[in-house]
């Protein structure tokens, strides 16, 4: 009964971990660069360990059950296989048993030999690797002066701002504080009449007098006038605790942009109730 839980919570977790790795290749841009998604190649690399882990162990137990039942019958297991053998020992380039007595030292510790082991050739080939490594980095990094990961931090930013810059110069309905101009064709206008009377005549009236709101067609702003400063003010807002909201969460900046445009529209204009200036005069420069 327990092989069979663990079998069931073993092909749920494989189940479930190769959907949510499907999904985050379906979400990820590149799922497999290392730099941007590191956590997939992490999620990666555990689920492939689980995977292998539990087949050793699968492995590992079949042949100990296989070793006590040729027990049990008597059957004299098999050599190692010569190959098996020649590897391992290659690897490890260690003394057989029979050989020990050619490498024990003149140690003796309540009974307890020492043998004069060298180092296994993987070990000694890692710490040659780590030596070239450091060669390496020193003639990089020091020598030759390479970037830091602040300086490579850097550039990444830079071209990646540079990036966003290029695609706000080709993206027509993308407006913000930096790139935003005074709309004048009608059909902007009209638009951004239409957004107007739905959202701001309530403070500002129709005619853009004000009531609760400020008046719009004199030459006094709270915030500033002109185009960028109106679209920041009904972007992010009024003052804070007394002014408008911020309809960035609500407009969109293509709209916002063309309502900003309709403000400035209403200078000079005549509303039927005009409320007193407020704030300073604003005098474009």
């Amino acid at each position: 009964m327990k092989r069979y839980i663990q079998s069931t919570v073993y092909v749920i977790f494989v189940i479930v971990t190769f959907l949510a790795l499907a999904k985050s290749f379906m979400v990820y841009k590149n799922p497999f660069d290392l730099y941007e998604n590191p956590l997939v190649w992490l999620a990666l690399i555990g689920f492939v360990m689980v995977i292998v882990l539990k087949e050793i162990v699968n492995v590992m137990a079949i042949n100990k059950a296989k070793e006590l039942q040729n027990e049990k019958d008597g059957v004299v297991p098999e050599e190692t296989p010569a190959w098996y053998a020649g590897i391992l020992k290659s690897w490890t380039n260690a003394k057989d048993i029979e050989q020990e007595d050619e490498i024990v030292l003149d140690h003796n510790y309540d009974g307890i030999k020492e043998l004069d082991n060298s180092l296994p050739p993987w070990w000694v080939y890692m710490f040659y690797a780590t030596i070239i490594f450091g060669v390496v980095y020193l003639i990089r990094f020091h020598i030759l002066d390479g970037d830091s990961q602040a300086v490579e931090y850097d550039k990444a930013v830079a071209e990646a701002r540079a990036e966003v810059e290029k695609y706000k110069a080709t993206a027509p309905n993308l407006f913000d504080i930096e790139n935003v101009t005074l709309l004048t064709a009608e059909a902007d206008l009209k638009r951004g009449k239409a957004v107007f009377n739905l959202n701001c005549a309530s403070c500002h009236l129709a005619d853009g007098g004000g009531q609760i709101g400020p008046n719009l067609t004199d030459e006094y702003w709270i915030l500033g006038g002109g185009i960028k400063n109106v679209f920041n003010t009904i972007y992010n807002g009024g003052r804070d605790g007394k002014g408008m909201i911020a309809w960035s969460k609500t407009l969109k900046p293509e709209d916002i942009a063309k309502v900003a445009s309709y403000v400035i529209s209403l200078q000079g204009t005549t509303p039927a109730v005009a409320k007193p200036a407020e704030g300073e005069k604003y005098i474009a420069e």
